[in-house]
């Protein structure tokens, strides 16, 4: 029998959570899948857990030498044989026995690209639903950078991929990824399908990338570089967009162009970014972290450089 679906879980350590996972995956009501793990962790901790499993069809790969992500969750994906890619991180989850079968009937709908709602679950047992507002696909699908602003689709988790879409995570970010992976779909794709019910628990704990790069001049700054780099300056011509950048340089409080260029000593930053840093030069920090000035700043800001939002 061919396989209809890959789960595709990279690994590191926290057998724990690769258990929940496995546990949530061995009640499916939809059967015909495969999962696929590529472990990058030193230790045993996970074969371990397998032995639980072994009535899954689980391919289990250790790494010779830790990949790192993302290029843990490239390896994962390159080696699924299903029609359909579900990539699976080892804190998440699914909410319940009908997950899968949700994400399956949705394949039906002809678009390549599915993302299903999720519940964020944290360490304390809070749980959470975010939001979808209402326009959000077709905004997004217009200017797909707007997801720099706010990422409603959420993490790879909640997404299925078909095969024949061969986009990979860029191995040069850590922070941004995602953003990235889904723009370069969504620029492609100009369509997906949006389940609009929670199919994945999220895990949010203080361990996660996000913790150690939010607000971190070290990631935010080269990473969002590198995304102008590839997409040029004139999404910003979206105010939203605008506004996403002008947070960025505010929370990771650079304050001159000197200091933004030491973050990506060899790489030119666009005069648009630049201009943005002068102007937020002459507001004061205390101005700058009281939200209605911000953005009556940015709204300036965004005025001023008009002229450089056309290029």
């Amino acid at each position: 029998m061919n396989v209809f679906l890959s789960i595709c879980i990279p690994a590191y350590k926290r057998p724990e959570n690769i258990d929940r996972l496995l546990s949530s995956i061995d009640i499916q009501t939809f059967k015909n899948f495969e999962i696929i793990i590529t472990d990058d962790s030193a230790d045993d901790s996970l074969i371990n857990v397998l032995e639980k499993y072994k009535h899954l069809p689980i391919g289990y790969y250790r790494n010779q030498k830790p990949l790192g992500t993302p290029a843990n969750w490239n390896y994962c994906i390159s080696l699924a044989k299903g029609e359909w890619i579900k990539i699976m991180h080892d804190d998440d989850w699914f909410v319940d026995e009908h997950s899968l079968s949700t994400f399956v009937e949705a394949t039906s709908k002809g678009k390549r690209f599915i993302v299903s709602r999720y519940f964020n679950v944290f360490s304390s047992g809070k749980k959470e639903l975010p939001g979808f507002p209402s326009g959000s696909k077709a905004k997004i699908l217009q200017v797909p950078m707007l997801l720099l602003a706010k990422n409603v689709i959420g993490p790879p988790s909640v997404t299925l991929v078909h095969h024949t879409i061969k986009e990979q995570y860029d191995t040069f970010m850590k922070w941004r990824v995602d953003i990235d992976f889904y723009i370069r779909i969504l620029s492609n794709e100009k369509e997906f399908e949006l389940i609009d019910k929670p199919l994945v628990n999220v895990g949010i704990s203080e361990s996660q990338v996000t913790n150690n790069c939010i607000d971190n001049p070290d990631v935010e700054l080269p990473e969002g570089l590198l995304l102008l780099h590839k997409y040029g300056s004139s999404p910003l011509k979206n105010i939203i967009v605008y506004d996403a950048w002008w947070r960025i340089i505010r929370n990771v409080n650079v304050r001159n162009r000197d200091q933004l260029k030491q973050y990506a000593p060899y790489k030119t930053w666009p005069e648009i970014i630049l201009r943005m840093v002068d102007h937020q030069s002459k507001v004061s920090n205390r101005l700058l972290k009281f939200g209605p000035l911000s953005k009556i700043a940015m709204a300036l800001s965004y005025l001023f450089n008009s002229k450089y939002l056309t290029r």
